[in-house]
């Protein structure tokens, strides 16, 4: 039985002809054929990572996120970027910690972190640096009120015909940002203020 429930996804993935179905995407630029595409919401993360007291690195994700990708292949340098994150839907593997950031202050202070009605976050790139099939993509990013510029590491990750045949499109990012700087210190310094991003951005068309 367990030779069964083992095999059962491949026989599953199994065309007529007997062979495997093959991934539709692929990282092959010649596969993006252009114009506006929208963020994939369900397919599009990012993950965020802080300095636990110096013992451990912990990290949430920020998810449904929305926006839209302008970009020309004959052009990259030219592509424009512009999401939206929901920080009221974070997300992490404590109850505690996401009822804390989502928390009010209490006695009329201010929120620890972002409070029980944050405003979402966002993202709009100014430039793009390329090189071959990665870029430093710069844009200013606005959160908790507050709007700074910010440079991700970007790198394609892959494009092809999806689901519903329509033309997908993906990338992953690195970056980074000082939380003190968009007014959320508390915890400072036990809890590092370095919070490191891994972006994950599905787009679709």
């Amino acid at each position: 039985m367990r030779l069964i429930h083992a095999a059962l996804p491949a026989l599953l993935l199994a065309g007529i002809t007997g062979g495997l179905v093959a991934q539709p995407g692929k990282p092959d630029p010649a596969a993006i054929s252009g114009g506006t595409y929208t963020a994939d919401p369900g397919h599009t993360l990012v993950k965020w990572e802080v300095d636990h007291l110096g013992f451990t690195p912990y990290f949430g994700i920020f998810g449904d996120i929305t926006g839209t990708l302008q970009l020309d292949p004959k052009n990259p340098a030219a592509a424009k970027v512009d999401v939206t994150i929901p920080v009221s839907k974070v997300t992490t593997a404590s109850a505690g910690l996401t009822a804390h950031l989502l928390r009010a202050g209490k006695d009329g202070k201010a929120a620890d972190f972002f409070g029980p009605t944050p405003a979402d976050a966002r993202f709009v790139s100014t430039s793009v640096v390329v090189d071959g099939q990665a870029a430093k993509i710069t844009g200013n990013f606005t959160l908790n009120g507050v709007t700074k510029p910010v440079t991700l590491d970007a790198r394609f990750y892959g494009a092809g015909m999806g689901m519903g045949n329509k033309e997908n499109v993906g990338f992953t990012a690195t970056g980074s940002i000082k939380r003190s700087d968009f007014g959320v210190a508390y915890g400072l310094p036990m809890v590092g203020d370095e919070v490191k991003l891994e972006i994950v951005a599905g787009f679709t068309k």
